[in-house]
């Protein structure tokens, strides 16, 4: 996955007002703070809804609805964002389509205890176990 995906899949470098061309660039734009209209573009992408995005981050609904569409999250919220995204990037790269990788995000996993993928998004260590099973299906472990 190129670190430029990222930057797409969260509206582009207009939207970020910077490019991720480094994981250093991640460090400083998690501390700077991701736009609420940068997490917009981010749940259009995935096809989430608000409520359900708003269950992945360290921040209810409601305070987000709160946000204009040009304030900046939080360090910690803008970090999940951005793991969020690097993810969904990453998913699209290794299924070779959004669709795919969403309706694998969607459904039972057995090799994470019948769980849906998405629903461990909230927890780093849940994405940390997402996204090594995403690695073994890159490198073809498992179908």
């Amino acid at each position: 996955m190129e670190l430029t995906d990222i930057t797409r899949v969260l509206g582009g470098r207009k939207m970020l007002k910077a490019e991720i061309r480094s994981p250093m660039d991640l460090v400083e734009l998690s501390r700077r703070g991701i736009s609420r209209a940068a997490l917009n573009h981010l749940i259009r992408y995935a096809g989430l809804t608000l409520t359900q995005m708003a269950s992945l981050l360290p921040i209810t609904e409601r305070t987000i609805q709160r946000y204009d569409f040009n304030a900046f999250f939080n360090a910690a919220v803008s970090e999940q964002i951005l793991a969020i995204a690097r993810l969904f990037a990453r998913g699209e790269q290794v299924f070779g389509a959004k669709s795919k990788f969403m309706d694998w995000l969607h459904a039972e996993n057995p090799a994470l205890a019948r769980r849906k993928p998405f629903d461990l998004l909230a927890s780093r260590f849940g994405s940390d176990m997402v996204n090594d099973e995403l690695g073994r299906i890159e490198h073809g472990l498992i179908s």
